[in-house]
């Protein structure tokens, strides 16, 4: 069956944008409020599916409820003619792996501000209680003007449905960025969302993905068992304290990533506007790099429940076919050696205490043996 030119005699289909692995995007024009719109139309062999078709409306229904300048903007949804469709803000641009592939490597400044933007957005999404679980730099929309925006909720989780101790036999997602715990299947958390953005920062800055290989099951393998190679043996522009976060996002465990995405955004835009000074490499015994912190197990999402299995779920990919830092305003300690800068007065106000303590002991003596019949 044909995609219709007009849907819900609203909607007038007018260019294909692209395709998906489980949908169709056009540029399309609302007639009612005269303007363009994107639409996305679930595929035609994937209609008649009852899990494809909850999915789908699921994607509108948390996308719709999440009102932010870096997430695309839900504006309906709809059945016209058996075919399912979302409607979103239409952003003019591209995605941000066609530009990856065009650009290779990206310099450290532009690759920090379309990072932060993606964390603004997802961090949004956190805090509202969902977990996007497929982050890539396909589902990052580019428009000319640098401004980002994060798309496709389609295998969103909320929080509250999420428990510690599930264990999925399929793996949504797509290999070259999942995390580790979404690998071997184990339940998914804002932290893993926060590694998926690592990757990306990864591939922007390095000019290639941390772990490349011929099948979803060997990728599963090493986003669970290798570790990546420093990023700055391929891009040595890489500031020190920058590759020491990435390669922290990229941890195994996520108790030892940061928490959110907002963490990881403020943390990055700090960097970037200059508020956390750069420190050469092998400047110090620690190479560097500031002090960072792992996040307390406890006030992780979910802590780390072992190590994780080796059994491979089956995986569906959604790619097309082709700890907390340091953070000198929130109070922390700063780095161990560094010299404390004497506070006088605190002492002036024990030496005074200390006087006045025992300058009463001579009088309550003298008072005493006045006294003393």
């Amino acid at each position: 069956m044909a995609t219709p030119s007009i849907l819900n005699d609203r909607y007038q289909l007018e260019q294909n944008l692209g395709s998906g692995g489980m949908a169709l995007v056009y540029k399309a024009r609302d007639l009612m409020l005269e303007r363009p719109v994107a639409v996305k139309v679930l595929r035609e062999d994937f209609t008649q599916d009852a899990a494809f078709r909850e999915r789908f409306r699921q994607e509108a229904k948390a996308a719709a409820n999440l009102s932010h300048p870096n997430i695309v903007t839900v504006h309906d949804f709809g059945l016209d003619q058996g075919h399912l469709f979302i409607v979103m803000e239409y952003m003019p641009g591209t995605d941000l792996k066609t530009r990856i592939k065009r650009q290779k490597i990206f310099s450290t400044s532009e690759a920090l501000d379309l990072i932060i933007q993606a964390c603004q957005g997802v961090g949004y999404a956190h805090r509202a209680g969902l977990v996007h679980c497929d982050i890539k730099p396909h589902n990052l929309l580019v428009s000319p003007e640098g401004r980002l925006k994060v798309t496709d909720f389609g295998i969103a989780r909320a929080l509250s449905t999420i428990s510690p101790e599930e264990m999925s036999d399929v793996v949504w997602g797509s290999p070259h960025y999942f995390s580790p715990e979404q690998a071997s299947g184990l339940p998914p958390s804002p932290a893993s969302d926060v590694y998926s953005l690592g990757v990306i920062l990864y591939e922007m800055l390095a000019g290639r993905l941390p772990f490349e290989a011929g099948d979803s099951a060997e990728l599963a393998r090493m986003h669970r068992e290798e570790t990546p190679i420093p990023p700055r043996t391929y891009n040595p522009d890489i500031p020190a304290q920058l590759e020491e976060i990435i390669l922290k996002v990229l941890s195994k465990d996520a108790a030892a990533r940061y928490r959110t995405a907002d963490q990881l955004g403020r943390l990055l835009e700090g960097i970037n506007q200059g508020s956390i000074p750069m420190r050469t490499a092998g400047s110090s015994a620690a190479h560097g790099y500031f002090p960072l912190k792992s996040a307390p197990a406890a006030e992780q999402a979910f802590p780390a429940s072992g190590t994780a299995t080796t059994t491979v779920p089956p995986i569906v990919s959604t790619t097309q076919p082709e700890g907390e830092a340091w953070d000198a305003a929130e109070g922390d300690d700063p780095a161990e050696g560094e010299p404390q800068e004497v506070d006088w007065s605190i002492w002036l106000l024990r030496l005074a205490a200390f006087a006045a303590l025992f300058g009463l002991v001579p009088f309550w003596l003298y008072v005493y043996l006045t006294l003393k019949p």
